[in-house]
């Protein structure tokens, strides 16, 4: 070994930027007095839709729009399952987010991918109204995308909460143009979900929300392809 030669140029690597988005929103939410919670990927039917207050006859139950790796075992479709599962053994008040994984078998184009990650949040207690939903969205948009940033809630339908809403953020395309773009689903949790983990649906109300990670991401980096998150392009990833 010739030690007067050269030593060669170690490569630091990074967090990839999914992974840093993750650790950011953790960190807005961590100020707002949320905990951390992690559930599998594998589920069965109940947490993934009976608890949920999702029949059988809905369309999001179909075969052809899940992972089914057995009649009642699929790769989860949201994570919303973590509600059921935070619920099943605390009691209120509860306040949570879960970030994850989750799978759907959609079409691959520039804004859909077969997997993609979520994060939820869970605040139940006595007393929880639409106000403390829409203030906690506002505080979290401005947080993470700036005091300027502009969003709206869009009236909407889900099983597991009543009343529902979306929430989309303006985004400005490279051509200079504006657009609505969705973020996620938000509402009052649904009183059949209290009943299905035992909560006094008389007593407790709560909100969630469910926002797609990578359309976060890419509204606030200027990303105009999910695609370029998961084809390790150097090119791309060594921007973060």
């Amino acid at each position: 070994m010739d030690v007067t030669l050269p030593g060669t140029p170690v490569r630091l690597g990074s967090s990839h930027i999914i992974m840093q988005t993750i650790d950011e929103l953790l960190e807005i939410f961590g100020r707002m007095g949320f905990e951390v919670g992690y559930g599998p990927e594998v589920e069965d039917e109940y947490h993934n839709f009976v608890a949920l207050n999702i029949d059988e006859s809905h369309p999001a139950r179909d075969p052809l729009d899940n992972f089914y790796i057995d009649d009642n075992t699929l790769l989860r479709s949201q994570t919303s399952t973590m509600q059921i599962r935070v619920m099943e053994h605390r009691q209120p008040p509860i306040r949570i987010v879960a970030p994850g994984r989750v799978y759907r078998p959609d079409s691959v184009d520039a804004t859909h991918m077969y997997m993609f990650h979520q994060i939820e949040a869970l605040v139940v207690d006595q007393g929880v109204s639409m106000v403390d939903l829409k203030t906690t969205i506002d505080q979290f948009i401005h947080a993470f995308f700036g005091t300027r940033v502009k969003w709206r809630f869009r009236p909407s339908f889900f099983p597991f909460t009543e009343p529902s809403g979306e929430v989309d953020v303006l985004m400005k395309g490279k051509d200079g143009t504006e657009s609505w773009v969705e973020m996620g689903g938000c509402g009052m949790v649904d009183p059949n979900v209290f009943d299905a983990v035992g909560y006094d649906s008389e007593k407790y109300t709560g909100w969630a929300f469910g926002f797609g990670i990578e359309r976060l991401a890419m509204r606030k980096y200027g990303i105009t392809d999910i695609r370029l998150f998961f084809e390790n392009d150097l090119r791309f990833l060594q921007q973060f």
